[in-house]
């Protein structure tokens, strides 16, 4: 086991008088999957965008490697190591696949701006598309292309928001391959946001589940009851 890198600690956040999260604390470490599971609507999204900066909290703190990150701006968080890929991707439709994985160099030092070869190795259908513009590609292409950005920031915390949402199988299959890869690389914590219980479950060490803003059940793969935790998600 490895230090626990983020460390999420009794958060609340609010929309206006609307309680969001309530309470919620995890941790998640170097060469782990730690898959965060829910329905819609429950907080999952809204615990990634505390995490990477997009939301403030209303209380608790979120510490990456010892600094707390409620005190850093988004760039700043990124310089610090943390990565997201957000639900809906948010690719630079108009740019080409060179340049949307170039945006991920403005965090880098000049000397690191280049795009790592594991990116193709992970993702081979953009090295074919370099030229192609982001809106061209399809949605699991689009997603390839968002976690690629993504790798390209050389994150070691990765957070992603529903990777598989609305993609066709076979890409699924290569986006659980690079996660695997990553994790078992060894040097980033990977928070894994999902509502495809099959994917998260063959991919995480530990797990929680959210309901209505807060975690309801946490656990090992291990150790993890699955009818129980698939009864959470249908309710």
């Amino acid at each position: 086991m490895g230090s626990p890198m983020l460390s999420v600690e009794h958060v609340d956040v609010h929309y206006g008088a609307a309680q969001a999260l309530r309470d919620v604390s995890l941790t998640a470490e170097i060469g782990q999957v730690t898959a965060v599971l829910g329905r819609n609507g429950v907080g999952k999204t809204t615990l990634l965008r505390a995490v990477v900066g997009r939301n403030p909290v209303s209380a608790g703190r979120i510490a990456w490697d010892g600094t707390d990150l409620a005190r850093l701006r988004g760039d700043a968080r990124a310089r610090a190591g943390v990565a997201s890929v957000p639900q809906g991707r948010e690719i630079f439709p108009l740019l080409t696949v060179r340049e949307n994985l170039e945006t991920g160099f403005a965090v880098l030092p000049r000397a690191e701006r280049r795009i790592p070869d594991e990116v193709f190795t992970l993702f081979p259908v953009l090295r074919d598309m370099m030229g192609r513009r982001g809106g061209d590609l399809s949605g699991g292409q689009q997603q390839q292309l968002a976690i690629g950005r993504a790798l390209v920031m050389k994150p070691r915390l990765l957070v992603l928001d529903e990777p598989t949402e609305g993609i066709q199988p076979s890409i699924i299959q290569d986006i659980g391959r690079a996660i695997r890869y990553l994790r078992d690389r060894g040097d980033m914590a990977i928070v894994l946001v999902e509502q495809y219980f099959d994917f998260a479950r063959d991919l995480c060490d530990t797990f929680h589940v959210m309901d209505r803003g807060q975690i309801v059940k946490s656990g090992t793969r291990a150790d993890m009851n699955e009818t129980e935790v698939r009864g959470l998600l249908t309710v």
